[in-house]
């Protein structure tokens, strides 16, 4: 049972420039996830990118790195096309897809989800895929036409009342190579959810985030 992680960073980006590699208290962001696979279960961890600079701090940090074609690696190119690229090069039996935009991503949460897959680690459960999330409570929200949101004005529902949601908070996915290239997607087939708490879940997309995630990290 091979476990490999992959962590897809591309040299563009438009918030930020050159994103995945600025510092954040002094490391470079991709630094924080690349360590938490490391100190994970994970074999392997692996850096898929365009971007040469990248592959060098990468490299240095100890992960390997597997460079992708620039025509999957552009705005509107997606997740799914760098992971089948990985997949048809790289051999492994289940993969972590982490986000490098992750940095309060912790080893632990990685483990639980690979403990919760298709029974390989923990017979209690017999999940295909899962992803993390974190749970939201309701609030009333409203659209940009400044009209309420699934909601009604006039019969305002107590936060107790409204049933909790997970929202995907995009620090990892795991599934294995058999369903990846079956379904062409991230998860798929039995689905389950690794909860971490939301302050776990913040992602670095503009400098305020890089700011806020600097003074909690």
């Amino acid at each position: 049972m091979k476990i490999v992680s992959v962590i897809l960073a591309r040299g563009g980006s438009k918030g930020i420039p050159k994103k995945n590699i600025t510092k954040l208290s002094g490391i470079p962001l991709i630094a924080y996830t690349i360590l938490a696979s490391k100190n994970s279960t994970v074999s392997e961890t692996w850096v898929s990118t365009d971007c040469k600079e990248i592959a060098k701090v990468s490299s240095e940090l100890g992960a390997n790195i597997l460079m992708r074609p620039s025509d999957i690696s552009e705005d509107t190119s997606s997740s799914e096309e760098a992971l089948l690229h990985f997949a048809k090069n790289i051999d492994f039996d289940i993969l972590v897809f982490i986000q490098p935009t992750s940095p309060l991503l912790s080893p632990k949460y990685i483990d639980k989800g690979l403990n919760m897959m298709n029974g390989s680690f923990n017979h209690s459960y017999d999940y295909d895929s899962v992803f993390s999330a974190y749970k939201e409570h309701w609030y009333p929200r409203w659209t940009k036409q400044f009209k309420p949101n699934n909601w009604d004005i006039n019969n305002r529902p107590r936060r107790q009342d409204v049933e909790e949601l997970y929202v995907e908070n995009g620090a990892f996915y795991i599934t294995t190579k058999k369903n990846l290239l079956k379904s062409k997607l991230r998860y798929s087939g039995n689905i389950g959810i690794v909860e971490m708490p939301l302050w776990r879940s913040f992602q670095v997309d503009t400098l305020e985030d890089l700011k806020l995630i600097g003074k909690i990290s």
